[in-house]
């Protein structure tokens, strides 16, 4: 049992550092593209750019560290917004840079088309020294003065020859033009008539280089680089503020039709608004929780059922928050279940408070309401602390003739639900993903993302979600308030 525990603990701390690892190297990747591949090391953009890549991980994390330290609300409310932004912002900005990359190669590969490998060019290419020499009349008998009156004719020419493209804003080195008259002076001293080849200093493609323009100055790999991050940045910011809107807008009504052999026709058209995943706390507060309770009375449901994860937070920060949620009005009432967020902050509490907010609560209990059961089982996480999901206590003494709808947050309770006979269970707890490609993970996790599948003769619907968990983002799964009718197949 001690070897157990101690492998798995060696596996989680594997887990965590390569999580570590693996978010540590992403924000190199988008500081090197976004930073060090468009600006001039020492500038104040790349230490602009750097602070602000190193603040946004920082803030993410400060935000966790805060709240799981019971830091003061109103700081964790502080660095929640720019830290959960970042988490989104980090997220889309490393896809569109990883997609870009193949477009970033082609690019740098056209603009290097055509550019050939420069060579020097000899005097005999230029002309300027072997002319030089020839007009100066040097030949094997020339004497030694002769010679010298011609080096000094030569070095003055070296100094702005003409033709060369030297002059006051030539780029040309002394030492080059100090080697061009060694060789003169040894070509004399040596009776050569052949002029030797000197390398000379020469502007890009052997013409004389104009004045460069600011434009023109970039180098081509910087220009490439700025417009595919900016392009990047563009698109990262882009989806986050529309996603962020959508979950500020508050949610969306989504309408399906369950069909039930068992129901009663007395039953059929009995409409259930399913609100889940509202997660009030530090980034949706009262304003959200009011849109909410408007959208949710709008319907006129017959029945709403909350199915956990209402708040991010305590009773003590959030009290004003969830006061709205005391307006929620349906012709049967509102019947609440714990999600495993509540477990995280004071469920004792919660449950509690949410029946003074005027909603029944299923604590591994059911009611018997005109037609159907309605049963509802605490959350997975609950069993940490004894309180877990317990379907015998909340099922097992049921008529089950009658038809069973089951308020579970967690979807992988399915399995439980069909043991026992349970018609329909309607849960939350994926958000859809909420940040896609996230709902790909959430698959791995969840036997359904979202929407109504059947699992033998049970039906599981699972909602999207009112809010949004850490970033108030979504992208690709948007946020939902379903209505759910239930249709008896003997009507």
């Amino acid at each position: 049992m001690v070897v157990k525990s101690v492998l798995v603990g060696v596996a989680v701390l594997v887990l965590v550092g390569v999580v570590v690892l693996t978010v540590v190297g992403a924000h190199w990747y988008i500081w090197r593209r976004l930073v060090r591949d468009t600006t001039t090391a020492g500038s104040r953009t790349r230490r602009v750019g750097t602070a602000v890549v190193l603040a946004g991980p920082l803030l993410l994390l400060g935000t966790t560290v805060a709240e799981l330290a019971s830091a003061p609300f109103a700081l964790i409310r502080i660095i929640a917004w720019p830290g959960y932004l970042w988490g989104a912002l980090f997220i889309y900005l490393l896809l569109a840079l990883v997609a870009g990359e193949p477009i970033r190669a082609l690019a740098l590969r056209w603009s290097d088309r055509g550019r050939v490998p420069r060579e020097p060019k000899t005097h005999a290419e230029t002309g300027f020294a072997s002319e030089s020499v020839a007009g100066a009349g040097l030949g094997p008998g020339s004497s030694a003065g002769a010679v010298q009156e011609s080096l000094a004719g030569a070095r003055s020419e070296l100094e702005f020859p003409a033709g060369a493209g030297l002059g006051p804003e030539s780029s040309a080195r002394p030492e080059s033009l100090a080697r061009a008259g060694s060789e003169l002076e040894s070509s004399a001293e040596s009776g050569s008539t052949s002029a030797r080849t000197v390398s000379a200093p020469e502007s890009p493609r052997g013409t004389t280089a104009p004045a460069e323009s600011p434009l023109t100055r970039v180098p081509r790999r910087v220009f490439v680089a700025r417009v595919m991050g900016g392009a990047a940045v563009a698109a990262a910011a882009t989806t986050v503020g529309i996603g962020a809107h959508g979950v500020l807008d508050g949610p969306s009504v989504k309408r399906v039709a369950v069909p039930l052999a068992k129901l009663p026709r007395r039953a059929d058209g009995f409409r259930i608004a399913v609100v889940s995943d509202v997660h009030l706390g530090p980034t949706l507060g009262r304003g959200f929780a009011e849109r909410v309770v408007r959208t949710v009375n709008d319907t006129r449901p017959d029945l709403i059922a909350v199915v956990g994860d209402l708040v991010d937070g305590s009773v003590e920060h959030l009290r004003s928050a969830v006061e709205p949620l005391a307006g929620l009005r349906a012709r049967h009432g509102a019947f609440f279940v714990t999600g495993n967020h509540e477990y995280f902050s004071g469920a004792e509490q919660w449950v509690e408070h949410v029946q003074e907010l005027g909603m029944h609560l299923l604590a591994n209990a059911r009611t018997e309401l005109p037609g159907f059961d309605l049963a509802g089982v605490n959350d997975v996480q609950g069993e940490r602390t004894g309180q877990g999901p317990d379907f015998g206590k909340a099922l097992g003494d049921r008529d089950r003739t009658r038809t069973a709808v089951l308020l579970a947050h967690q979807p992988v309770l399915i399995e439980d639900a069909v043991a026992h006979g349970v018609d329909l269970q309607l849960s939350g707890h994926t958000h859809g993903g909420q940040l896609w490609p996230g709902n790909y993970l959430a698959g791995l996790a969840n036997p359904t993302v979202a929407g109504l599948e059947r699992y033998g003769d049970t039906q599981l619907y699972v909602t999207r979600g009112a809010g949004a968990w850490g970033p108030p983002v979504r992208v690709g799964a948007p946020s939902d308030i379903t209505v759910v009718e239930l249709v008896s197949l003997q009507a």
